[in-house]
C-alpha cells in the first residue's frame, strides 16, 4: 500500500448545528482555515478508521469526515460504507455496531451523516457509555488517483497513539494496522457527534454521628467522629456542612478524609463550616477532639447539617442533619441502683457464741 500527501491551506466547512446536549468527538486538531494533507494510496474495499472516546453515557447520532481534492471542486463520490465499531484491541476494532452503506462525499466539505439511508429515515444511533471508546471507518470504493482525486485527511502536527488505524489489502489479505506504521504523519478528521444523555441532579446527601466515649464526664476528653456522605446518583459539587459546637465542649480541633474524590472544607478548629464536594458514592469523615467542660452537668447536645446546593438537590431532606445527645456518666453505680437508703440488716448474735454468760 503505498501513501501520498498533498498538503491543503485555507480550509473552510459548514455542518448541521450541534443540539445543546450533543458533544463532537475527534482526534485531530483541525480548524476552519486551518491546514491538513490528503492522503492517497488506498484500494478499494480499504478503510481509514478513527478511534474515539465517548465524553458521557448517551448516544453516538452522527459521524463526520472531512473530504478534500486538490482543487477543492471535484465531483461527489459515493463511498462503499462507513463502519462504526465497539472497540477491540487496537489496531484492530470489535463487534460492528452501525454501518452507512453508500454515504455521498461532497468535496471540500466536513461531511456529517445522521441517517443509515439516502432517503432520512433510519437515524443513526449507537448507544455509548462514558470513556467508552468507538471506532469510525470510512471504506473506499475506488482507488482516489494522487494529486487530482478527493480523498480522506489527516491533521499535521503527529499522530496521536493508538487513535489511527487503516485496514489495509496486503498481498490479497486485509488486515488492520496502526497507520502510523505505514507512513501517516497525522490524525484522520473523521469524528462523531455523541448526544449526552440528561445526568439527574438528585444527589442524596446523609449525615450520621457517634461519640467517644457514649458518656461524657465533665473535665475529660470526648470524641465525634461525624461522617457526611453522597449516595447518588448525582454528584453534589457545592455541599455547605455546618457544626456550630455546644459551649460545653471546649477547644475542639478536628480532622477531616475524604474517600470516592470528596474534599474537606478548611480548617482544623473550632466550629466546622465549610464547603464540601461529594461526588456520588463519596464521603467526608470528621474526626472532633475536645474536653468536656468541669462542672458540666445534663444533656450534651450536638448536630451537624449538610446543605445540597444548585446544581444538584436532595431527594431527602430528612437525613441532611444529624443530632446526638449525650448524658453524664454515673460515678457511684452502687447507690445509682436503688440502694441508697435502703434498711442495714443485722443479725442479734446469740449470747453463747460469744462466750460469755449475760449479765
Amino acid at each position: 500500500m503505498r501513501m501520498t500527501a498533498w498538503l491543503v491551506v485555507g480550509i473552510a466547512w459548514a455542518t448541521a448545528g450541534a443540539g445543546a446536549a450533543e458533544v463532537t468527538i475527534k482526534n485531530d486538531s483541525l480548524t476552519e482555515f486551518g491546514s491538513a494533507s490528503i492522503v492517497w494510496g488506498f484500494v478499494t474495499g480499504e478503510m481509514a478508521g478513527s478511534w474515539l472516546t465517548s465524553p458521557c453515557d448517551g448516544n453516538l447520532v452522527a459521524v463526520q469526515i472531512f473530504w478534500r481534492s486538490p482543487s477543492g471542486v471535484a465531483a461527489d463520490v459515493i463511498g462503499n460504507a462507513i463502519h462504526i465499531y465497539r472497540a477491540g484491541t487496537f489496531p484492530e476494532p470489535g463487534d460492528e455496531a452501525q454501518t452507512i452503506g453508500g454515504p455521498v462525499l461532497q468535496d471540500n466539505a466536513l461531511n456529517e451523516w445522521r441517517y443509515l439511508d439516502d432517503n432520512n429515515t433510519l437515524p443513526l444511533n449507537v448507544p455509548v457509555t462514558a470513556n467508552e471508546i468507538v471506532v469510525v471507518a470510512f471504506e473506499f470504493p475506488a482507488p482516489p488517483q494522487a494529486g487530482v482525486d478527493p480523498s480522506v485527511v489527516r491533521d499535521t502536527d503527529g499522530n496521536t497513539s493508538g487513535r489511527n488505524t487503516i485496514y489495509a489489502d496486503i498481498g490479497g489479505s486485509f488486515v488492520w494496522f496502526d497507520s502510523a506504521t505505514l507512513g501517516v504523519n497525522g490524525d484522520w478528521v473523521i469524528r462523531a457527534v455523541v448526544n449526552c444523555t440528561t445526568l439527574s441532579t438528585e444527589a442524596d446527601v446523609s449525615v450520621s454521628m457517634s461519640a467517644t466515649p457514649t458518656a461524657y464526664t465533665a473535665g475529660t476528653a470526648l470524641q465525634y467522629t461525624i461522617v457526611v456522605a453522597n449516595a447518588g446518583p448525582a454528584s453534589s459539587p457545592n455541599t455547605t456542612l455546618v457544626d456550630t459546637f455546644p459551649a460545653a465542649f471546649q477547644a475542639p480541633v478536628w480532622t477531616c478524609v475524604g474517600s470516592g474524590g470528596a474534599t474537606c472544607p478548611a480548617g482544623g478548629s473550632g466550629n466546622i463550616i465549610g464547603s464540601s464536594s461529594l461526588p456520588a458514592g463519596s464521603e467526608v469523615t470528621f474526626t472532633v477532639d475536645g474536653t468536656v467542660a468541669p462542672g458540666a452537668t445534663g444533656t450534651l447536645t450536638n448536630s451537624m447539617t449538610a446543605v445540597v446546593n444548585a446544581p444538584a438537590t436532595d431527594p431527602t431532606a430528612t437525613n441532611n442533619t444529624a443530632s446526638l445527645d449525650i448524658e453524664a456518666a454515673v460515678s457511684d453505680v452502687i447507690f445509682a441502683d436503688g440502694f441508697d437508703g435502703a434498711p442495714l440488716l443485722v443479725r442479734p448474735v446469740p449470747a453463747h457464741a460469744t462466750g460469755r454468760l449475760p449479765r
